[in-house]
């Protein structure tokens, strides 16, 4: 795995092993940030389960000018922080969270933060034909809490296994969908951006 692009582009990063970790592919964060372009300049990101932190740092890498990572294992932060060491980009721009996921969404509403991009690949889900998801993704989009980070104009992109049916919920608007093998992206914003109609 690797930074796809931006300063520290080319460089190599180390991925966790074992089963308990899903680095987003290569050629699936390459689309991801061809759709994102030059939203990513200037940006504050907030990248959710990230694991390796190759998300978040590429992000970095193409001029986010902050990055929040958030990862609940221990020894999966550890590697993220090699991987920061390795790339060479800021640490001042950089904040790491070791803890689970839906506690740090409550502390980082509590602490009045907002975030212009938010990105989610959490662990897949189960094949939930005839019944709702219950997987990490569907927790996400139920969470009445994550709009509240999400700046006016801000974009979430969620990834989610293609047999992992997700219901969005009405306050999200879908505005693009990436797929690729059996992963899926899902790029999102508030319907309260939208203008209304007078």
């Amino acid at each position: 795995m690797r930074i796809i692009g931006g300063t520290a582009g080319g460089l190599l990063l180390k991925v966790p092993s074992g089963y308990d970790v899903r680095p987003t592919p290569d050629l699936v964060r390459q689309a991801i940030f061809n759709s994102l372009g030059d939203r990513l300049t200037g940006a504050r990101v907030l990248d959710l389960f990230s694991g390796s932190g190759a998300i978040g740092l590429e992000c970095l890498s193409r001029g986010a000018a902050e990055v929040l990572s958030v990862e609940k294992a221990p020894r999966h932060a550890a590697m993220i922080r090699q991987n920061l060491a390795a790339t060479g980009l800021s640490t001042e721009d950089f904040e790491l969270r070791v803890q689970d996921v839906f506690t740090a969404i409550g502390q980082l509403v509590a602490a009045g933060r907002s975030f212009d991009l938010i990105l989610a690949d959490p662990p897949f889900g189960e094949k939930n034909i005839g019944q709702r998801s219950t997987s990490l993704s569907q927790r996400l989009l139920d969470d009445q809490r994550l709009p509240e980070l999400l700046s006016l104009e801000g974009l979430f992109v969620l990834g989610h296994a293609r047999r992992d049916t997700l219901s969005i919920p009405a306050l999200w608007r879908e505005v693009n969908v990436l797929k690729h093998g059996d992963s899926m992206m899902r790029f999102l914003k508030l319907r309260r951006a939208e203008p209304i109609d007078r």
